[in-house]
């Protein structure tokens, strides 16, 4: 089980970043990836998550105030990739950012629960 983050980077404010989280391995079908993020001497923060598995809740996405209307989470199957699109970025979006897929019983939903396997983080650093 594996997943890969990458695109993190140095920006400006106000300029934009595509983080990318690449999953394999895995032996069961993944209900939902989530984004999380933490920042120096802060608790790890759930921005968003999408749920990816087929049925009726596939494409569902949730996004935590700070970051609605300036992420867009997103999906491409055949890749096995999920996109965090992150726009008009501020200096308090610094953080390490991380992907996570949930157990088989859990779903995305605002509580970001149930998410066991994670992704090493990338660095996204804001300069003002």
């Amino acid at each position: 089980v594996q997943l890969v983050e990458s695109g993190g980077g140095l920006v400006q404010a106000g300029g934009s970043l595509r983080l990318s989280c690449a999953a394999s391995g895995f032996s069961f079908d993944v209900n939902a990836i989530g984004w999380f993020r933490q920042a120096p001497g802060k608790e790890q923060e759930g921005i968003s998550c999408i749920s990816i598995s087929d049925g009726p809740l596939y494409g569902r996405t949730y996004y935590a105030d700070s970051v609605k209307g300036r992420f867009t989470i997103s999906t491409d199957k055949s890749k096995n990739t999920v996109y965090l699109q992150m726009n008009n970025l501020k200096p308090e979006d610094t953080a390490t950012y991380y992907c996570a897929a949930t157990a088989p019983s859990y779903y995305c939903s605002g509580f970001f629960q149930g998410y066991d396997y994670w992704g090493q983080g990338t660095q996204v650093t804001v300069s003002s």
